[in-house]
């Protein structure tokens, strides 16, 4: 069983990372094949490098895979970030990337239940070439109270320094809840001056910052060289932070963007966590992001 036997509709991320956790989500690997541009004439073209988070087509996946990636690929997107590999071979992979001309610097995994787990997501990661691994939500065991965040980076810091030693660097992606008051101070501040900072780096979902009322800006800033990638969605006006695509909102992500570049941003990724129509989101979301 993999995750393309479930609807976009009956399958929610926390399900999604369970799946993944217990393994079930695809286990091919493929050889090095997601490395990003580098230098300086990379930097001059790093906006029209545009990202997608995959959960984003999990259910055009799920019935599609080949047809989904060049339809992604024919709508501007060129980096990606895996979340599972629907149990396609690492040959299939790397012919299917190579063929749209897409790279795939980062993925998703579940937190694994014990440390004893990080060696088979790091070799999965390794044999796909990412060179990310991002830890993207965690259940209640690890969050709401100082000791469950103390808990949890502790165990960030155990795998953060396991991936280095495998060759690959190691990040944290941010909901809402990690806003949330802790005493006098909050989740994400835990989080963040317990783990190492040269080691674990942060992957910021803007949208879900915003919807806490936080600034992305304020969280790159106090977080300069460790915020190095980020997810794109747009939010409506306050109150209720309704998630819509890129350019549709009150996000300035051009802003954004040309400022957290400078402040070590290095991969962007649009996504959308239930959209009504898949495709047509990533077009209109890559469609505003080419104007930046």
């Amino acid at each position: 069983m993999d995750l393309s036997s479930f609807s976009q509709s009956a399958l929610s991320r926390r399900e999604a990372l369970q799946l993944l956790a217990a393994g079930v989500a695809g286990s091919a690997v493929l050889p090095a094949l997601a490395h990003a541009a580098s230098g300086d004439d990379a930097e001059r073209r790093r906006i029209g490098r545009i990202g997608l988070q995959l959960y984003t087509v999990r259910s055009a996946l799920s019935k599609d895979v080949e047809g989904t990636i060049a339809a992604v690929a024919a709508a501007g997107i060129t980096e990606l970030e895996f979340a599972g590999y629907y149990d396609k071979s690492p040959a299939w992979w790397s012919a299917l990337l190579k063929q749209h001309k897409l790279t795939a610097p980062a993925t998703h995994e579940a937190l694994p239940a014990t440390d004893d787990g990080w060696p088979a997501i790091f070799d999965r990661a390794k044999g796909m070439g990412h060179e990310i691994v991002i830890v993207p939500f965690v259940g209640n065991a690890y969050r709401g109270s100082r000791d469950n965040w103390l808990k949890l980076s502790e165990r960030l810091n155990t795998g953060a320094q396991k991936a280095k030693t495998a060759g690959l660097q190691f990040a944290y992606h941010n909901h809402d809840f990690e806003f949330a008051p802790v005493g006098d101070t909050t989740g994400y501040e835990i989080l963040t001056s317990n783990t190492d900072a040269s080691l674990v780096k942060l992957e910021l979902d803007m949208y879900w910052a915003v919807k806490a009322g936080r600034d992305p800006l304020e969280i790159m800033t106090a977080h300069k060289g460790r915020v190095i990638c980020c997810h794109v969605k747009d939010a409506s006006a306050a109150p209720e932070r309704k998630m819509l695509d890129v350019g549709a909102g009150t996000i300035d992500f051009k802003m954004l963007l040309d400022k957290g570049r400078k402040l070590g941003l290095k991969h962007w990724f649009i996504e959308h966590d239930q959209p009504v129509d898949a495709l047509a989101s990533i077009k209109a979301s890559a469609a505003a992001m080419l104007k930046y």
